[in-house]
C-alpha cells in the first residue's frame, strides 16, 4: 500500500493542480480568440498572464551546469527502433578537436511537461543549462513533433535559434508608461503595452522598441528570464525515406539527417554541434616550457578575454595577474603584451605573467 506523504509536498502539489488549471483556461480563451488589431490588448494581458503562470509552476533553473561545451538531446517521440529507449538522463563525453563536449541524452518529453506534465519540468530544467539542443525528431514519423518539442521548450522561456529582442526597457520611479519607436509597429501600441505592465505592477518605466516588436518579446524582456541558445533538428532513421525526401530535408535550416543504426553522416552531426556551440580552444604555455596542445582551456565564443581565461583557470589567478603574452591571430605580433582586456582568438597560445 502506499502511503500518503507529508502534508506540504501534498499542498505543493495541489497549488500546482490549480496553476495548471489556470494555464488550461488562459491557453483555451486565447486560442478561441481571433488575432487582430482589435483584440491585441486583450491578447497582450493573456500572454501576460499566463507567463507569470509559468514562471510559478515551474522552478526556475540554476544558472551552473552546463559549462564551456555542453549539448542536449531532446527527443518527443523515441530514437530507437523499439519503444522507450531513456527513462533517465544519461551523460557522456565527446572529445572533438581538442575540446571535450558533455553530452546529456534527456528522456522524451510529453504534450504539456511545460505547464508541468510528468517529468518535463525536471527535463527542460536540465535543457536550459546547456550550451546546444539538439531535438531528434524520427524521419518516418510526422515533422509536426517538432513543433510540438518547440512549443514546450518555448513555455519554458528557452528561445531557439533566436536573438533577444532588440528593444530597451528601463524602469523609472514617476512619469508613466513611455513608448517609443524607430520603426512602424503593427504589433504594439500603448494601450497594450500599457496593459502588459500593469499586469506585472509596473507603472513607471520608458520602452524603446528599435524593430517590429511583439507582445511576447515584450514579454521576454519583463520577464528577464528567457535562454536563448543555439538548436539543431537530427533527423534521424534517414535510411528508412527516399532521396527526394532526404533532398527536402538538406534545405531546412538548422537540420542535420543521420541513421543512428546505421552510424550514417555522425560526424557531420558533431561537426555542427562543434559549428554551432561556437567554442575558442586556448593553449596555455608556462614560462620556459613549450605549448600544451593536448589540453586547451576551453572558452565561449561570447566570454573570450584573457580576464575569462584565467577564471577558468582559477579564480584566484586573476590577483596576480600582471599581463599576459599572447601568440596567435588575435596578437598583432608574436608574442604580444595585453592586459586583461585582451579578446582572444581560437587556438591562441596564452602564458600569464604573474607579479613578483
Amino acid at each position: 500500500m502506499v502511503r500518503p506523504g507529508p502534508a506540504h509536498p501534498r499542498i505543493i502539489w495541489a497549488s500546482r493542480t490549480l496553476f495548471s488549471e489556470a494555464i488550461f483556461t488562459l491557453s483555451s480563451g486565447m486560442a478561441r480568440t481571433q488575432k487582430n488589431k482589435a483584440t491585441a490588448h486583450h491578447l497582450g494581458l493573456l500572454k501576460a498572464k499566463l507567463a507569470k503562470l509559468r514562471r510559478e509552476i515551474l522552478t526556475p533553473a540554476s544558472k551552473g551546469g552546463g559549462g564551456a561545451g555542453a549539448a542536449c538531446l531532446v527527443v518527443f517521440l523515441q530514437v530507437a527502433s523499439y519503444e522507450f529507449t531513456t527513462l533517465t538522463c544519461i551523460p557522456g563525453v565527446i572529445t572533438y578537436r581538442g575540446a571535450k563536449i558533455q553530452l546529456l541524452d534527456l528522456p522524451g518529453i510529453i504534450e504539456g511537461a511545460k505547464d508541468g506534465k510528468g517529468r518535463g519540468r525536471q527535463v527542460i530544467s536540465t535543457a536550459r543549462t546547456c550550451n546546444c539542443i539538439l531535438i531528434v525528431l524520427d524521419a518516418i514519423k510526422p515533422i509536426t513533433h517538432k513543433r510540438l518539442i518547440e512549443k514546450e521548450l518555448e513555455g519554458f522561456g528557452i528561445r531557439l535559434n533566436k536573438e533577444p529582442p532588440n528593444l530597451s526597457f528601463r524602469r523609472k520611479d514617476k512619469g508613466g508608461i513611455n513608448l517609443t519607436s524607430t520603426v512602424t509597429n503593427t504589433h504594439l501600441d500603448l494601450e497594450t503595452v500599457k496593459a502588459i505592465c500593469g499586469e506585472y505592477r509596473i507603472h513607471n518605466a520608458d520602452i524603446n522598441l528599435r524593430y517590429d516588436a511583439t507582445a511576447d518579446d515584450l514579454i521576454d524582456v519583463i520577464e528577464g528570464s528567457r535562454v536563448y541558445m543555439p538548436c539543431i533538428y537530427v533527423i534521424n532513421k534517414i535510411d528508412q525515406i527516399t532521396l527526394e525526401e532526404l533532398e527536402i530535408l538538406d534545405k531546412l535550416p538548422h537540420y542535420c539527417p543521420v541513421s543512428a543504426h546505421l552510424e550514417w553522416n555522425l560526424d557531420g552531426l558533431l561537426e555542427k554541434v562543434w559549428e554551432y556551440l561556437n567554442l575558442t580552444r586556448i593553449y596555455t604555455k608556462p614560462k620556459g616550457m613549450n605549448p600544451d596542445y593536448e589540453d586547451p582551456v576551453i572558452l565561449s565564443s561570447k566570454r573570450r578575454t584573457v580576464e575569462d581565461f584565467c577564471n577558468r583557470i582559477h579564480k584566484d589567478m586573476l590577483k596576480q595577474f600582471k599581463y599576459a603574452l599572447v601568440w596567435g591571430s588575435s596578437a598583432k605580433h608574436k608574442p604580444q603584451r595585453v592586459g586583461r582586456e585582451h579578446e582572444l582568438e581560437d587556438e591562441d597560445v596564452v602564458q600569464i605573467i604573474k607579479k613578483v
